[in-house]
């Protein structure tokens, strides 16, 4: 299942990547945009030997440059962090957003070794033109195995849409970091749990080395 999950968040990354490589396109519909972008960036992973051979620093490359502008990483590690939030300073939340970044890309790089054959299909999508709040479904199919679920949340704001959350088999990973992140603030404070991410990274790094 954690190796699901990994290539999984990999290929919903693979959309936030393709997002970038149209900055200057007229804005899409969310799930047009969604479906054929991240549909075109799984055939550039599988022509890139070091991307699809997980190395971090590689994606990591890749997220700084162009996956960052096209993704709400601070309302995923707002949403993500909970009630404790409101109370953190300015330097806190700069911290907490970089080490969840971190993590994520961290955690999941090693799958894109994964893609094969993989594409993403749209699923149907209802919303009105005037929502400014939508959720795409998508599913991830292969030449092997049945279709498996991944949606994405997105958020249109004066810089057009940006992905905040994703479903991955069901799971919301907002919802699924919540509850951890929940219990550390409980229990070290905001700093305790910038801490526990940052040793957490620093833990993968060296398994990745």
């Amino acid at each position: 299942m954690r190796f699901t999950r990994g290539l999984l968040f990999s290929l919903a990354t693979s959309a936030l990547i393709a997002t970038s490589s149209h900055a200057q396109a007229p804005a899409a519909a969310p799930d047009a945009m969604v479906r054929d972008l991240s549909n075109e960036v799984l055939n550039a992973i599988k022509a890139d030997k070091a991307l699809k051979s997980g190395d971090a620093n590689r994606v990591q490359q890749l997220v700084d440059q162009k996956v960052l502008p096209y993704t709400d990483f601070q309302k995923m590690t707002q949403l993500s962090v909970g009630p404790g939030w409101r109370t953190a300073t300015p330097e806190q939340r700069t911290a907490l957003t970089r080490e969840f970044r971190t993590l994520l890309v961290r955690t999941y790089s090693g799958a894109l070794a994964q893609v094969s054959d993989h594409k993403v299909e749209l699923r149907p999508f209802r919303a009105q033109p005037t929502d400014t709040d939508v959720i795409v479904r998508t599913q991830v199919v292969a030449s092997r195995g049945d279709p498996i679920q991944l949606d994405y949340r997105l958020e249109k704001g004066d810089g057009g849409w940006k992905i905040y959350d994703i479903n991955i088999l069901g799971v919301w990973l907002v919802e699924n970091y919540k509850s951890q992140f929940s219990s550390q603030v409980n229990s070290v404070g905001i700093d305790g749990l910038i801490k526990t991410l940052s040793e957490r990274n620093a833990q993968l790094a060296g398994k990745k080395a």
